[in-house]
């Protein structure tokens, strides 16, 4: 019988769990801390991030890494900058020659080095693991509640990214495959940055012709990245890049966009994430995106303001002027852009 784990019991963790459970998916919700995992099992409810959210009896909740060794599939729920040190954790304590699939349901950059994930997994993985990522427009607060949702699996390997559309395809979550991993990394883990942008534009107290700019030219920047790291520019206007930007832009379900709100209002940034509780992505996306565009020699403007704002305290308000009296620009990405030729 196939084993399937969720390493990380936050609100997408539990609520992937969830939605396993309530297609009777034999399951186990992996939680580091012991009185939560034991709170969790008994009670069948995350009450600290999905409240009010009943855990399915097909899922067992447990802090014990033992009882989740030698699975066959690991659904990694935890912060971007922690997945490559959990899926070391895995791949040493699991049997020699034990062959698992890893599927990335995070949306960062790998922190350390600053490379996609998948970059990453390809030094750690052993000929017969299998590794994917799972992205898309997907608040833990409504696929929880079994609303329906739309996302993409992601993998080099059809047939990998086929077995992860038949793990989570239910009647409530949809499941598109996708062969174009770097793209989904990419506009995943950068989108946390724009919805940051959004956010600082409702806390000046603008309107909806100045978001609407703002998510666009955001996409057109992650779009550029994107290209020259080697994606696929249909990726990006598909539900990993557009159908995920707008929903972390517009949503009071995004941290980001609810961090940026408060950087709009000239909070505190330690403060502001104190008040959320919960790790901001988009924090550590925009020092590794900013590093990236550098690289590849991509103008970001937006992203260059959020990164001043954020870790060189620069006024929100001067921002706005500095992106309004840039020099004047055409607006389609070149065929140069779109071909490589940087």
């Amino acid at each position: 019988m196939q084993r399937n784990v969720i390493v990380g019991a936050g609100s997408w963790g539990t609520a992937l769990a969830v939605l396993l459970g309530s297609k009777n998916t034999q399951v186990t919700l992996f939680a580091r801390n012991s009185v939560k995992a034991s709170y969790m099992q008994e009670f069948r409810e995350n009450k600290t991030y999905l409240p009010g959210v009943k855990i399915p009896p097909a899922v067992h909740v447990t802090s014990d890494w033992h009882d989740i060794k030698d699975a066959d599939i690991y659904i990694l729920a935890v912060p971007s900058h922690m997945v490559m040190e959990t899926a070391r954790l895995i791949k040493a304590s699991n049997s020699a020659g034990k062959s698992i699939l890893l599927i990335n349901a995070a949306k960062g950059f790998d922190e350390r080095t600053g490379h996609l994930i998948s970059v990453e997994m390809r030094n750690l993985l052993e000929s017969g693991d299998a590794f994917a990522v799972l992205s898309g427009p997907s608040h833990a607060e409504e696929v929880g509640r079994l609303m329906p949702t739309a996302v993409v699996a992601a993998s080099s390997e059809r047939a990998v990214a086929q077995k992860v559309q038949e793990l989570f395809m239910a009647d409530s979550f949809r499941v598109y495959t996708n062969d174009d991993i770097a793209g989904v990394e990419i506009a995943g883990a950068t989108k946390n940055i724009i919805a940051i942008a959004a956010g600082i534009n409702e806390g000046l107290g603008f309107g909806d012709n100045s978001s609407a700019a703002l998510v666009t030219r955001g996409l057109h920047e992650i779009t550029r990245l994107g290209l020259a790291m080697g994606a696929k520019q249909e990726t990006f206007s598909g539900l990993a890049g557009l159908g995920d930007l707008m929903v972390t832009c517009n949503s009071m379900h995004s941290r980001n966009r609810r961090c940026g709100i408060a950087l709009g209002k000239n909070k505190n940034l330690n403060e502001i994430l104190d008040e959320l509780g919960m790790v901001v992505e988009g924090i550590k996306a925009t020092s590794v995106t900013k590093k990236l565009s550098e690289y590849y020699q991509i103008d970001m403007p937006i992203v260059d303001e959020v990164f001043q704002i954020i870790f060189e305290h620069k006024d929100p308000k001067e921002t706005v002027l500095d992106l309004m009296l840039r020099e004047r620009k055409g607006e389609a990405i070149s065929e140069e852009e779109q071909y490589g030729d940087y």
